[in-house]
């Protein structure tokens, strides 16, 4: 979720496997770094201003330092925002606390990271050799990347969850791509590796299922935790044949879309649309964010369980927009989503009716037409509708509490941002 979206990554943490700096004869890693600073200028033809500070710190020391970044960045009222909107698409358990939950997932991920505000590269002390080592090759290019582009002004799109989780994927997949082609001695090199890139999406699959807090994560938590350095990675490593001498930070991308399908930033580049809400009609908006392609698609696939169906409906879409309504009966949502075609939004319209029926189980049925269905499940209410905006096809899916209408905004008055 960059709204979860990398909660992980989107509380501002810049984390990801970590650690170094410095060219002090007393520091113990001195060689390494100064070893993987040369590979990485030579890799990504940037040079580091200034030899980056170092420090190792303790667990305990990290713990706080995380739990002070999250509350800075994700301050209670947009947290309890994001945790009852992704509760109220069936994504998180209702019993979670999302904070408690992330900082203990957060301190379990991390044997370092770099510090964008300090500009200090921090590792965990006592950590596994080979650890400490990819980590210092990883936190350099983010020590690389911050001096010639500010990585804290990623983390201010606090409202568009989709382009947040894009800017991250951008910086991670940079990191990731960067750290491996240090490891191996050229990132072409990956190409020659038994089962090649796939072979590396299962291991870092596999390095972050053997961790027990990221096993135990709901699927949104560990996909969008996953997501930045995976698919961001495949993306910069086509960034890198297709735009040689180029830097992505001067030309970013700006969904996830355009990550999933790089054709749409390379060839022809297709931005997504702004949905802009109006108040609901009932209660009062509480919190407002989009999911982006990405994470539609984690949405279908958590009901569906089919990972062709999920990504095939999600594939068309243009852009969205939910609203978190909260009525004297309870937290409700609104979510528009935008598509390419007519062909596109009736996919997505069919799909995310089956697994909402999926979701429920025993469903009662209200009314029911070709562009509209109503359901009771679970003391809820449920509608999907399928119309138009301005000529562009879109898909409404409304949930409410029993005894609240579900039809939580008028369509008419949305608009769209082009």
């Amino acid at each position: 979720m960059g709204g979860v979206k990398c909660l992980v990554l989107g509380a501002g943490v810049l984390v990801a496997l970590s650690a170094c700096g410095g060219g002090d004869k007393d520091n113990p890693y001195a060689e390494k770094i100064s070893e993987h600073m040369a590979k990485i200028e030579k890799s990504t033809g940037l040079e580091f201003k200034t030899p980056p500070q170092f420090e190792v710190q303790s667990r305990d020391s990290v713990r706080a330092f995380l739990e002070r970044r999250f509350n800075e960045e994700l301050p209670e009222s947009e947290l309890s925002g994001m945790e009852r909107s992704y509760k109220a698409f069936g994504l998180l358990p209702t019993s979670m606390d999302l904070r408690r939950f992330m900082l203990d997932l957060l301190t379990e991920q991390v044997a370092g990271y770099y510090d964008p505000q300090a500009k200090k590269l921090y590792i965990v002390e006592g950590g596994d050799e080979a650890v400490t080592d990819i980590t210092i090759s990883h936190e350099l290019v983010h020590a690389l990347q911050d001096q010639h582009f500010n990585l804290d002004s990623l983390t201010r799109a606090r409202d568009d969850n989709d382009r947040l989780t894009t800017g991250q994927s951008v910086m991670e997949g940079q990191a990731t791509l960067e750290q491996l082609g240090a490891m191996i001695g050229s990132d072409n090199a990956i190409t020659a590796l038994p089962g090649g890139w796939d072979r590396v999406r299962q291991l870092i699959r596999e390095q972050q299922g053997s961790m027990p807090v990221f096993a135990s994560a709901p699927m949104i938590l560990q996909e969008t935790l996953i997501f930045p350095y995976l698919t961001g990675a495949e993306f910069m490593r086509r960034f890198k044949q297709d735009a040689k001498g180029q830097s992505p930070f001067t030309r970013m991308p700006t969904s996830t879309e355009q990550l999933l399908h790089p054709d749409r930033y390379f060839d022809a580049r297709d931005e997504p649309t702004g949905v802009v809400l109006p108040a609901p009609l009932v209660g009062t908006a509480a919190y407002q964010n989009n999911l982006g392609e990405f994470e539609t698609r984690i949405l279908l696939f958590e009901y569906l369980k089919d990972q062709g169906s999920a990504v095939r409906a999600a594939a068309g879409w243009d852009g969205d927009r939910y609203m978190l309504i909260q009525t004297p009966r309870g937290d409700a949502i609104a979510w528009v989503t935008l598509w390419d075609t007519s062909v596109d939004a009736a996919e997505f319209f069919d799909l995310l009716d089956v697994s909402m029926i999926k979701r429920h189980g025993s469903i009662r049925p209200g009314a029911a037409s070709g562009t509209t269905r109503t359901y009771g499940a679970n003391g809820r209410r449920i509608l999907l509708s399928i119309s138009d905006i301005a000529g562009r096809p879109v898909v409404l899916y409304a949930d409410a509490p029993a005894g609240v209408s579900p039809r939580l905004l008028d369509l008419s008055k949305v608009t769209l941002r082009e």
